[in-house]
């Protein structure tokens, strides 16, 4: 399946991914959380091509996740900035480096982030009583934008 085709799926993961699965988005995100704001930056960091980190930029802008604000009239350049949408994918993005620190850094983590002087890995908590979430008690049921097919499909995997 095409990535675009995650665009009309009726999916809270699938739909986000029609945008952020494409391949650099993830890293042009993280150098936006590190601070970089300038294309030049972008390019500099991550090594990819400019007309890929154009159309990159150009989708986050596009979604709304980044807004392009001018900061020179001749040349005419322009920088990036997280949008709160954007600041919102922060713990996507932690959740992400804590797993990659965990199963893939093999001399430690490369990078840590801090909280006040400390650092920490993100942990998921339930947003009602707090406590950790893990995948022994967590589970889905079809929510008010589920479709009647997911629903369907619900009630036959749960044997009804």
């Amino acid at each position: 399946m095409a990535i675009d085709a995650y665009a009309e799926k009726n999916c809270s993961i699938a739909k986000p991914l029609s945008f952020l699965g494409e391949r650099w988005t993830l890293l042009v995100l993280r150098d936006l959380f590190l601070g970089r704001r300038r294309f030049d930056e972008f390019q500099a960091s991550l090594g990819v091509a400019t007309n890929v980190l154009s159309r990159r930029l150009a989708t986050l802008t596009d979604e709304g996740i980044v807004e392009r604000r001018r900061y020179s009239e001749h040349p005419e350049r322009f920088e990036y900035v997280l949008t709160e949408k954007g600041r919102d994918l922060q713990p996507v993005l932690l959740a992400l480096l804590a797993w990659g620190d965990r199963y893939t850094a093999e001399n430690g983590p490369p990078l840590e982030v801090v909280h006040g002087d400390h650092a920490f890995h993100a942990v998921q908590v339930c947003s009602e009583c707090g406590e950790p979430l893990d995948n022994h008690n967590v589970h889905s049921r079809p929510g008010p934008g589920a479709d009647e097919e997911q629903r369907r499909r619900q009630l036959a995997w749960l044997g009804h």
